[in-house]
């Protein structure tokens, strides 16, 4: 049998508009804001990441502790809400979860509403880990804040007012 030719059509619209809208630019006003911003950003980071790796786990490890502890009340910790709330693959956070598991900060549990639910939960090891890193990002911020809220307050005001500008 032959395979049988497939035809293969592209289609084009144009669209025509009696007025062209300007296109907006970004001035260097702009650019230097959200460059203090990413900065700011970036700096609680760089901190974070290293608070992380001198406590002995990795970072996305603490990101998954800190979001089990933290989800909004009446939120289930399965691993599709850590997969959202971590902007993570399923399969990415399972392998976190197994880590962690491995090393004895977080255990699985099956639901008692939905026995195929399996909820992630921490461990006293995994407390522990996590209430001494909180404090230490708890500090943290408290210290960026200003700078942090600066920069991002002088984004807020000058968006409209100069931030991007019709060319």
């Amino acid at each position: 049998m032959e395979p049988v030719p497939v035809q293969v059509y592209r289609v084009t619209i144009d669209t025509v508009s009696t007025v062209e809208a300007p296109k907006p630019t970004v001035s260097l006003p702009a650019y230097q804001q959200l460059a203090e911003f990413r900065y700011r950003i970036r700096s609680f980071v760089h901190f974070s990441e290293e608070a992380v790796r001198a406590a002995g786990i990795e970072p996305q490890q603490h990101q998954l502790l800190l979001a089990v502890k933290g989800l909004p009340e009446g939120t289930r910790p399965t691993v599709t809400t850590l997969s959202h709330r971590l902007c993570l693959k399923h399969h990415s956070t399972v392998e976190l979860i197994n880590r962690l598991e491995h090393r004895g900060a977080v255990v699985r549990r099956h639901s008692d509403q939905d026995r195929r639910e399996v909820l992630i939960e921490l461990t006293p090891f995994g407390e522990t880990v996590l209430e001494k890193l909180s404090v230490l990002h708890w500090q943290e911020v408290q210290s960026l804040a200003p700078a942090l809220s600066n920069a991002l307050e002088a984004i807020v005001n000058h968006t409209v007012h100069g931030g991007l500008r019709s060319a």
